[in-house]
């Protein structure tokens, strides 16, 4: 058998000080005798792969990444969502997310879509939110050109027919059943806070089809919707793991002179308005005794959730507010884990360690291109509602308080680290070069990002806490709400020095 040179020299190196004699007094930054010289792999902290971006003739804006790997995300990202029905009935986003990639001019079926992407190893993927909807294929990358005519088909020839139409329906009434009996609140806390936040306008509409909508959506109402919002400027061709000359040539074979089933409309009708948060209180009183029956049922709680409009992501406070919302942090009270996991937050060092009879709490932040809302959500018993309410008033009147070195190098470390490790997966890739092309027409790199995390002071976050105490509060209200306490006094506690609502004195318990 061959040894390696290296190898022998390593031995002879090792002979000579394992035979019991004692080793020489050197560092461990010196060198072994005879070890040779080692290469380490270096990193320059840039992106191999830039995000390349080309705009066709239609205004359709092609946005890619290369990255190593047999696997590409390929999909089409569009500006709509639930904050554009102003003119509609409020659910259209919710019953279009339910019908993508049924049958299509070309496919027959789901089943048939389903299957031509089966012998490309894909799946396929339908996501709304109140401002983007994305169509997604993760698939090999040799089937690229079937993946782009797929999603030029399921976007912009669906047949909407009424038996599907007719399943979606269905289908949206039972998750319209099963958000209200599901015994985690958080999704319909951020539909009512949202509500309260921005009442009757954009990012306030309903992201979930309310229950008298249902029958009032049909083939006429979505065909006048997408005629007005599914055009090729308000649209991007976002692909991760694929060259841009390839993912180009596709898109302009598939969707450059493609004319939609709906046709065109030479003067569309694009809701524009800017958010307008008006502050205010959304409350649901609600049985929560029965959540969660069973051996160990959950107990009954009641959940509250107070937020305050913060900034639009496309401001330079985006980044300030991001590191505050990681600081905050939280979680539930049955969470475990060291620094890595935020057990060294704000709402865990001065909220669930120190009262035991709440269940949860945690920091929100919500952010769209004219607004946001950082929120914190906390549960607690029914007779502890007006402490609860306290305690997080007083957190938020803390946040204008100056942010100690330690706990904001963490919150930044964490922030970091967090971005990074969500972009080691293509689809996540892939979600933040859709969005970001869409919204703004280019894409920050996280080298940059993580450059812009880092340059955050406390007078950074001094100064966006007290421009945000400044709002009006937003409140959800969820369960048994007898011990609420007024609208009034949380604004009142909001605007005092530290924290407290107003003293109430009642002559009978």
């Amino acid at each position: 058998m061959l040894i390696p040179v290296a190898w022998l020299y390593g031995i002879a190196a090792y002979r000579k000080y394992s035979s019991g004699g004692g080793y020489p007094n050197i560092s461990l930054s010196t060198p072994l005798p005879g070890i040779p010289k080692p290469v380490f792999a270096s990193v320059d902290g840039q992106e191999k792969y830039e995000t390349k971006i080309t705009t066709l003739e239609n205004g359709l804006k092609v946005a890619s990444q290369n990255k190593f790997g047999e696997f590409c995300t390929v999909g089409v990202l569009v500006n709509s969502g639930s904050r554009h029905e102003a003119k509609y009935p409020s659910g259209i986003a919710h019953f279009l997310e339910k019908l993508a990639f049924s049958s299509t001019a070309q496919y027959g079926s789901k089943d048939e879509i389903l299957l031509t992407l089966e012998k490309h190893g894909g799946i396929c993927d339908c996501q709304t939110s109140r401002d983007t909807t994305m169509y997604a294929v993760s698939a090999e990358v040799k089937g690229l050109d079937t993946v782009v005519s797929l999603l030029s088909d399921a976007v912009l020839q669906p047949r909407l027919l009424d038996e599907e139409l007719e399943m979606t329906r269905m289908a949206v009434r039972f998750e319209l059943e099963d958000l209200n009996m599901r015994p985690d609140p958080e999704p319909l806390l951020t539909e009512m806070i949202h509500a309260a936040a921005y009442r009757g306008n954009t990012v306030g509409l309903p992201r979930f089809c309310p229950a008298d909508n249902v029958d009032k959506i049909d083939k006429n109402v979505l065909h006048s919707y997408l005629r007005n919002y599914y055009r090729p400027e308000r649209m991007v061709l976002a692909g991760v793991g694929i060259e841009h000359e390839q993912l180009v040539e596709s898109a302009r074979k598939y969707l450059l002179d493609v004319k939609p089933v709906w046709g065109t409309s030479s003067a569309p009708n694009v809701d524009l308005s800017v958010a307008q948060y008006t502050g205010g209180i959304v409350k649901m009183e609600k049985d929560m005794s029965d959540v969660s029956l069973g051996p160990t049922p959950i107990p009954e709680l009641t959940h509250i959730m107070i937020g305050l409009e913060s900034c639009s992501y496309l401001e330079d406070d985006f980044i300030p507010f991001a590191v505050l919302n990681m600081m905050m942090g939280g979680g539930g009270s049955f969470s475990a884990g060291g620094p890595g996991k935020g057990m060294f937050t704000r709402l865990y060092l001065n909220v669930l360690n120190r009262h035991h009879w709440m269940y949860n709490a945690t920091s929100y932040h919500h952010s769209y291109e004219d607004s946001g809302l950082l929120c914190i959500h906390a549960s607690a018993d029914p007779r502890q509602v007006r402490e609860m309410v306290e305690i997080i008033t007083r957190e938020f009147i803390q946040m204008g308080g100056s942010a100690g070195e330690m706990e904001l190098e963490r919150a930044k470390t964490q922030l970091k680290s967090m971005l990074m490790m969500n972009l080691e997966s293509r689809p996540v890739i892939f979600e933040d070069v859709g969005r970001q092309v869409l919204s703004t027409g280019k894409r920050k790199l996280p080298h940059e990002l993580c450059h812009l995390i880092s340059s955050v002071t406390p007078g950074d976050i001094k100064r966006v806490t007290t421009k945000m105490l400044r709002s009006k509060p937003a409140v959800a209200a969820l369960g048994d709400l007898m011990e609420l306490p007024s609208y009034e006094h949380i604004q009142a506690a909001l605007s005092s020095k530290d924290g407290r609502l107003p003293r109430t004195y009642r002559l009978f318990r």
